[in-house]
């Protein structure tokens, strides 16, 4: 076995090779390993002209995982600390880990995994491409937990500046009941809300034990009277598309077609990841859609 699989180096202490200690260095050395294989444009990151290191930069992965930057330091340098469940499935998909790779990790970290037979969802250049070629239609990529997990210039416009909110809060969920721009361009406030928290409680029936949905539920429920009050109504509807108006700040009323494409169609219809897309119902919309995705495009641009 290389020496460095063997024992984990710290400064200022002695070199330790029990069991406990070896694991936690395959662990580190493997999440290195997963961490320079994936470039900044994978993940939608700006490279840089001085990046030096292969692969994301710890910080960047702890952002795409929305974990401290010492905490994920430490775990990549075989320090022993606690790893929840919930933290190791955030880190895997930030990764991009496959089902064997996200295995591999959870048997390292001596921990169960929260989804063991769900896919890791990731966003694949090929998915990316298709967003961007959809625009002027704003469009995003959802898991059933109601994140975003990618979305075109058209959709970080369409119902609040999506580019400035922290990773953790891009859940439309969470967006839904507790942000006030996003609340503001739905035209039918209580009608959205009543019916998201029923599809909501309709995904989770399936994942009641996983812990990234609890601590989402927990969030809606702690932050939002509302999101209470309409959880305990019991209410459940199945996903389907339908016609919506959004008023957007920038550009005015949209008259729009909310389409769902499930991704993973193997897994059942109306589960797993989708891609969610608002193709224009008149043309006066779609000048509208093509106005904002050169703002938002223009914003971008000067913002690189």
């Amino acid at each position: 076995m290389p020496q460095g699989t063997a024992a984990v180096r710290e400064t200022g202490a002695a070199r330790v090779t029990g069991e406990p200690d070896v694991r936690r260095a395959e662990l580190a050395a493997f999440l290195r390993s997963r961490r320079e294989r994936i470039t900044p444009e994978q993940v939608g990151l700006v490279r840089g002209r001085r990046r030096r290191t292969p692969g994301l930069r710890r910080e960047e992965v702890a952002q795409l995982a929305t974990v401290g930057v010492t905490w994920y330091t430490w775990l990549e340098q075989g320090r022993d600390i606690q790893v929840s469940p919930q933290v190791l499935d955030a880190v895997a998909r930030a990764l991009r880990m496959d089902r064997v790779e996200r295995t591999h990790l959870f048997a390292l970290a001596g921990a169960s995994d929260p989804a063991p037979n769900g896919p890791c969802p990731t966003v694949t250049p090929a998915y990316q491409a298709l967003l961007h070629q959809l625009g002027p239609i704003p469009a995003c990529i959802q898991n059933s937990r109601y994140d975003i997990l990618a979305y075109n210039r058209a959709y970080a416009r369409l119902l609040c500046d999506l580019d400035a909110l922290p990773r953790e809060d891009r859940n439309c969920m969470l967006l839904a009941f507790t942000n006030d721009e996003w609340r503001a361009a739905l035209d039918d406030l209580p009608g959205t809300c009543r019916a998201m928290a029923a599809k909501f409680r309709g995904s989770m029936a399936g994942h009641l034990a996983e812990p990234a949905w609890k601590a989402l539920l927990k969030r809606l429920e702690s932050e939002s009277a509302e999101f209470r009050e309409l959880w305990e109504r019991h209410e459940v509807v199945e996903h389907a598309s339908h016609t919506k108006y959004i008023r957007n700040a920038e550009v005015g009323l949209l008259h729009v077609e909310h389409v769902n494409l499930w991704l993973s169609p193997g897994n059942g219809a109306s589960t797993g990841p989708r891609l969610v897309s608002y193709p224009p119902v008149d043309e006066e919309t779609r000048g509208r859609l093509e106005r904002l995705q050169a703002l938002a495009e223009a914003d971008s641009a000067a913002s690189a």
